[in-house]
């Protein structure tokens, strides 16, 4: 599903996207740049989920030969649960924040909270996290090439720790691509995990106020491909008034 002449939506689960691929997948970004591509998160990685990103790649124009970098939000399942197994089809480098890094290096099954969705009955029961080397540990203002268009990394804890989003700069315009720091309306995702901060989460919103997008894409639910920081502003609007913006769920 094209959403701009860079960038194309190829995977996102049933229940909190647009049934591209996996059921609990969050949205998979294809960054084109041209010569070289990149993906923005991965989902879990199942082998008929994969099957059907892989497919919607092609679908998009792109050869999945020329996706080169996997860039990754943060470790939940749903976004970086696959990362091991696209790294191996792939051959692509794989980032995440530095702060991150270690949990999904080591498959952390309680650091990424793997194991308390799993518990909850999120995930079937032959399905694993997998370690995944990781070979970009990212920090705050670091910038990437893919292809014709710029990356630069935003650290924007909150979610959970060592959570981060994307800005993408190129001849389409700019796109900020959140995870799960904010969604469309406003939104912030607050969950009873050990390392979801709602100072952190309010004070990431801020951060993100001060930068200039056209399109906002989140990690899952509605997107906003034109007048993205209108979504910021209904967030801080309620923040300048002492208030908390809505939780997604």
């Amino acid at each position: 599903m094209r959403l701009t002449a860079d960038i194309a939506l190829v995977g996102g689960g049933s229940f909190t996207g647009f049934g591209l691929s996996g059921d609990f997948d969050a949205h998979v970004y294809l960054l084109d740049g041209g010569d070289e591509a990149a993906l923005v998160d991965c989902g879990m990685g199942t082998a008929s989920g994969t099957e059907r990103v892989l497919a919607n790649i092609r679908d998009a124009g792109v050869d999945p030969v020329r996706v080169r970098r996997i860039l990754l939000t943060h470790y939940h399942t749903d976004h970086a649960g696959g990362a091991s197994r696209y790294r191996s089809l792939l051959g692509a480098r794989v980032a995440i924040a530095a702060d991150a890094a270690d949990a999904l290096a080591t498959g952390d099954h309680e650091a990424t909270q793997f194991a308390s969705g799993k518990a909850a009955g999120f995930f079937a029961a032959d399905y694993d996290y997998a370690a995944c080397p990781v070979d970009d540990r990212l920090t705050d203002g670091d910038e990437l090439r893919v292809g014709r268009l710029t990356v630069r990394f935003l650290a924007t804890p909150g979610h959970c720790r060592g959570h981060g989003a994307y800005l993408v700069s190129g001849p389409a315009g700019r796109a900020l691509l959140t995870g799960d720091a904010l969604f469309a309306g406003g939104r912030i995702q607050l969950q009873a995990i050990p390392d979801c901060d709602l100072g952190a989460s309010l004070a990431t919103i801020r951060r993100l106020a001060g930068e200039s997008f056209d399109a906002l894409l989140p990690g899952h639910g509605p997107i906003a491909l034109v007048d993205g920081p209108a979504h910021v502003t209904a967030a801080t609007s309620l923040m300048d008034g002492l208030g908390v913006p809505p939780n997604r769920v």
